[in-house]
């Protein structure tokens, strides 16, 4: 039992499957004798007791007295956690109800939230009245949606889907390429998967940002050639250096040009940037003038062919030396 009290989270989690396979009763009687031992003035009093409701937990026996302390703990993540217990054990008590119509006005949200979700399991009346409770409170942005469900849950209907709301400054057709733009970039597998939903890209894997970048905003006729044909090569975005050996996929196969007109008009006014739309002529035009080209395009090359504004040395390196090569995409 005294393994519960180390810092290392596998260790304690063999050990509470240990005494899961052990004799309830045993570890029970030895468990409730370790509690009443315990050092209340210890810093990490309330996890250990946590922990020993845990293990009655795994044994399917809740020990009442322990889940009520741990409910009135100070750490609202130890209060979280039994609202939790609660939830899936709670059949085991008579008061299963009241504790979490309690658990409803805690004055955190991540315990009332809990509470919420647990309550959606009830019958409807006592579910109702616990649901309500908890959204007396203000219900914060990962509140809201749960506590919707609910809602529609105990009332025996199904929650309708809310379209999200599009911001964008682009009117009429703009706006329509705009929104078709935006579900492309997030379907699986194309924009959105490498440069993520937010546009900040993922360093970890070697994706530059889009967010803010000048080989987004600035030439169109640049962004069209590397969406249609790919890009590799070593490059610099926002002071990170990024190898490139990971190509981006070319799109000219994947979409049309009334899509890759839309994907970059979506691209080139999100994420913090704002340019003008992409027209389908214009991807038609870059299209049917690179069309003999085969494979991708190094970065080094399009900003020699569509330097940076203001910059006709960026991209200018010794192609001997691809290795080093350090193109400024930003």
């Amino acid at each position: 039992l005294d393994n519960l009290k180390l810092p290392e989270y596998r260790t304690r989690y063999r050990t509470r499957r240990a005494l899961r396979a052990r004799n309830s009763e045993e570890v029970l009687t030895k468990l409730t004798a370790w509690v009443a031992n315990l050092d209340q003035s210890d810093a990490n009093y309330e996890h250990q007791l946590l922990e020993a409701l845990w293990v009655t937990w795994g044994l399917n026996k809740i020990d009442k007295n322990i889940l009520e302390q741990v409910l009135k703990a100070k750490d609202f993540r130890a209060r979280t956690a039994a609202v939790k217990v609660l939830r899936y054990a709670g059949h085991q008590l008579d008061n299963q109800a009241d504790l979490l119509f309690a658990a409803a006005q805690d004055d955190n949200s991540r315990v009332r939230l809990e509470a919420l979700v647990a309550a959606s399991w009830l019958d409807k009346d006592e579910g109702l009245r616990i649901v309500n409770e908890a959204g007396k409170k203000e219900l914060d942005e990962w509140m809201v949606h749960a506590y919707e469900t609910a809602v529609a849950h105990l009332n025996g209907r199904n929650l309708e889907k809310k379209e999200k709301e599009i911001k964008t400054h682009l009117v009429g057709a703009e706006r329509e390429m705009y929104i078709a733009g935006k579900e492309l970039y997030e379907r699986e597998a194309y924009c959105g998967t490498c440069h993520q939903e937010h546009g900040q890209g993922l360093a970890s894997g070697g994706y530059p940002p889009l967010k803010t970048s000048k080989w987004v905003k600035e030439d169109k006729e640049r962004l069209i050639k590397l969406t249609l044909k790919g890009v590799y090569g070593p490059m610099t975005v926002l002071n990170r250096d990024y190898p490139g050996t990971v190509p981006m996929t070319p799109f000219e196969g994947l979409m049309n040009d009334d899509e890759v007109a839309a994907v970059l008009t979506y691209v080139r006014n999100s994420f913090g940037n704002k340019a003008s739309v992409v027209t389908v002529d214009e991807v038609k035009t870059v299209r049917a003038a690179i069309a003999d080209k085969e494979g991708f395009y190094i970065a080094a090359d399009l900003l020699e062919e569509h330097p940076h504004i203001g910059s006709n040395k960026e991209g200018r390196t010794n192609r001997n030396k691809l290795d080093n090569l350090k193109p400024v995409l930003e």
